[in-house]
């Protein structure tokens, strides 16, 4: 079986299913929902609820109402992480974005490098959305569509795919910040099969007065539940199996770079990681499944996880 863009795609070769994973993510739970950006490296100090890639801006970051804004990102990561799983087989990754803003509207695109077993040349996503306060709660409501040129995927359509996000964050005084999203895809990683996502997350910024000058210090957590749909019939018809995530860190940030240090793990067996994401170097000595891995392989892509990243924003 493979899966694409975080859900699982079944292929029989030789009488075997093999899964075959590609990228999912919640690109804009903007600023830490997907930003189709995605929740897992966030702007600095943002709450990362599961999204992908590099976001380019603070969820609540406001916005002249008639003047056009830009912002943008660069930097590397020792792993890149996405909802809990290894989009890069465990090694470095390196990404940008951009951004640009006008009054509570935004768009935005952002490229990073992965390492899949259908072997893209890089993730790109395309975002755009509102943002708006409403009441004391900052909402972003946007649409990402994920790309993956270049994929090895002969006779195949390929796992491009849309995703639909809802964020919201709330400041509880001058240092807490609380943050919840959904995500949902119809047809995720273009297997017939629809995903949902939701996730929450707590932030806490140390004081400035207890900090040396141009030094911010946060630190936020945060947990998401997946689930999944079936896939289509010619892709085995069962759903890849739901699970979850979480992630705990802290960030540092002077001036225009940052620092992040982050802790991250699910709770999918190694067997269910397998099915879960396709990962070509996964081993044999799991516990059989005769529907979803009649081979017992296991895969450790979805295990606990250190990661350190740092980025430029501007």
């Amino acid at each position: 079986m493979v899966r694409q863009g975080g859900v699982a795609r079944v292929w029989h070769i030789s009488g075997i299913s093999i899964a075959a994973f590609v990228a999912l993510s919640l690109a804009p739970m903007t600023g830490g929902l997907a930003h189709a950006q995605t929740l897992e490296v966030s702007p600095g100090g943002a709450i990362g609820l599961g999204n992908r890639g590099w976001s380019a801006s603070e969820p609540n970051r406001a916005t002249s109402a008639n003047e056009l804004e830009f912002s943008a990102r660069a930097g590397a990561a020792s792993d890149y992480i996405y909802r809990g799983t290894t989009l890069s087989d465990h090694g470095p990754a390196a990404g940008a974005a951009v951004e640009a803003r006008f009054g509570g509207l935004y768009a935005g695109t952002t490229v990073a490098t992965v390492k899949l077993p259908t072997q893209p040349s890089a993730e790109f996503t395309f975002a755009a959305g509102i943002r708006q306060k409403i009441a004391t709660i900052d909402f972003d409501f946007g649409m990402t569509y994920f790309a993956y040129p270049g994929e090895r995927l002969p006779g195949e359509t390929g796992i491009n795919y849309w995703e639909a996000v809802v964020r919201g964050d709330r400041s509880i005084g001058e240092q807490v910040r609380v943050a919840a999203g959904y995500a949902y895809s119809p047809n995720v990683s273009n297997t017939g099969a629809w995903s949902q996502y939701v996730a929450a997350g707590v932030g806490y910024d140390v004081p400035g007065r207890l900090l040396p000058p141009n030094l911010g210090v946060s630190f936020t957590t945060a947990a998401g539940y997946s689930w999944f749909g079936n896939q289509a019939p010619t892709l085995g018809g069962f759903p890849l199996p739901a699970y979850l995530n979480w992630q705990a860190g802290v960030t540092f940030t002077h001036k225009a770079f940052n620092l992040d240090l982050r802790y991250y793990d699910t709770n999918l067996s190694k067997e269910n990681c397998f099915v879960f994401t396709g990962d070509p170097n996964a081993r044999l000595g799991g516990r059989v499944d005769p529907v979803t891995n009649p081979a017992g392989l296991i895969s450790n892509w979805c295990s606990a996880t250190f990661v350190a990243k740092a980025w430029f924003a501007f």
